[in-house]
């Protein structure tokens, strides 16, 4: 079964549970948390390129399908695709902020 890494659940009974003075985060720690959010999509990424980097020296010496093959890289494609549009939509936003006008 495929399993995404980039993307993980959110439990939302516990947000609610909170006063709505614990739920405030400040600039600097949403900045942080996207950031590292950020850096362990690209992480992934990579780990996925080195997956199938890996696969495919499996395949050149016999201990792997061709399937293995295609499904590594096709993961590994998906990942960059997610990545590479949230990054466009974070340029957007920043491009569309830098518009406005005070």
């Amino acid at each position: 079964m495929i399993s995404n890494n980039l993307i993980t659940p959110v439990n939302l009974g516990s947000m609610n549970s909170l006063n709505p003075a614990e739920r405030k985060t400040t600039p600097a720690e949403a900045t942080e948390s996207f950031a590292s959010f950020l850096k362990q999509a690209i992480d992934g990424v990579a780990a996925q390129e080195a997956n199938v980097h890996k696969v495919n020296d499996q395949f050149i010496i016999g201990q792997a399908d061709v399937n293995d093959v295609m499904i590594a890289a096709s993961r590994a494609e998906l990942s960059l695709s997610l990545v590479s549009q949230v990054r466009n939509k974070v340029v957007e936003a920043y491009q569309e902020i830098m518009r406005m006008q005070v």
